[in-house]
């Protein structure tokens, strides 16, 4: 399980990061750029903005606790991941992949 102070460690942990309220969430963007996660206290989820391609890969992992957010942020990568249930790595580097996108590094 992945507590919500492990989650907000590892959002914060990429250089520009910060914590934003966004909504119902708590959102975690780059500095000047968009968000790359946010999180969900309620239910103990969050969702990282993947491409397309790197959804179906982390999906592929774990398909009933990683999965397409159900709307068109979804469509376009949106993915929702329930922290009680995965291993710290693949949320590091689901966290690493999207921060990359948005700051340009791929």
């Amino acid at each position: 399980m992945i507590s919500k102070g492990t989650f907000f460690h590892m959002a914060l942990s990429f250089l520009g990061a910060e914590q934003k309220p966004h909504f119902d969430r708590t959102g975690f963007k780059v500095t000047g750029k968009r968000m790359f996660a946010t999180y969900l206290e309620k239910d103990h989820t969050c969702n990282i903005f993947l491409s397309p391609e790197e959804q179906q890969e982390f999906c592929s992992l774990d398909s009933v606790h990683i999965y397409p957010v159900p709307n068109k942020w979804g469509e376009k990568g949106a993915t929702t991941f329930e922290l009680s249930f995965l291993e710290k790595e693949i949320l590091q580097e689901a966290l690493l992949s999207a921060y990359e996108a948005v700051i340009g590094k791929k």
